[in-house]
């Protein structure tokens, strides 16, 4: 499932209640430097003939029409404005830019509105990536497995030189002012639930320390019928795990 506009919604979202997105990817196109198995947005390879990104401006122009609109009516409050959409949403050349256009959009028009972004964090090595990063309100980091093998299988980084390690010292550099997302699946060739998963995965929590963990498995149709979610027993298993190490954490079901 592809968004075909820069702005859409609101949504009722899992995580983020009212949530009015953002998508600085191809309006019909995918544009992502991970490949996950499970994207509901398909594979990198589907739609690519379309690569136009919308502009700084654009970007800023259709938040504030749709506030204005929105605004307008009796709709219920935005909970968030979540930058989402078709593919990672920090590779836009002008991502730190348009975070601080939607921070005085959003204190313009909607001041008790959250900022979210969903990204994979592979791009926090981005000096201006990072401290825009910083200053919205949830800034929801993926961390899929702690293991490098299942990492390639599950997310599969688009460049080779991806290194998981390297990955978690940069979540922790947020000094636990992030919140981590994790999906657990099963399949036929991958499955981030087993015993040595989860120990190197809660290791991974342990340098990080975010501030919340936010746990989930499929909700939605993904480009392969093998995929398998897993139970809620199993993710509020795994979610004990978390609060033993004195973590926030929040299946989201």
């Amino acid at each position: 499932m592809l968004f075909h506009s820069t702005v859409f919604g609101p949504i009722r979202s899992r995580r983020l209640g009212v949530s009015l997105g953002v998508n600085l990817e191809p309006d019909n196109g995918k544009i992502c430097s991970f490949d996950c198995v499970y994207c509901e947005c398909g594979l990198n390879a589907d739609g690519r003939d379309d690569t136009k990104i919308p502009t700084r401006a654009e970007v800023k122009k259709a938040l504030e029409n749709k506030l204005i609109t929105y605004m307008k009516g009796s709709e219920p409050v935005i909970d968030n404005i979540t930058f989402a959409g078709n593919g990672e949403p920090t590779m836009h050349p002008d991502f730190d830019g348009i975070i601080d256009d939607t921070i005085e959009l959003r204190n313009r028009y909607t001041p008790e509105t959250k900022i979210s972004v969903l990204t994979n964090a592979w791009h926090l090595s981005r000096k201006k990536v990072f401290t825009a990063l910083r200053k919205v309100d949830n800034n929801i980091l993926k961390l899929d497995s702690a293991i490098p093998e299942t990492v390639s299988k599950i997310n599969r980084p688009v460049n080779p030189n991806f290194n998981l390690q390297e990955h978690i010292n940069d979540l922790a550099k947020f000094n636990g002012n992030c919140t981590i997302q994790t999906l657990f699946l099963r399949g036929a060739t991958c499955d981030n639930t087993t015993p040595e998963e989860i120990n190197a995965w809660l290791d991974a929590l342990k340098i990080i320390q975010p501030k919340m963990v936010q746990i989930y498995s499929l909700d939605r149709k993904t480009p392969y019928d093998t995929l398998q979610a897993v139970p809620l027993s199993e993710l509020k298993s795994i979610e004990l795990k978390v609060r033993k190490l004195g973590l926030n954490t929040l299946v989201v079901a």
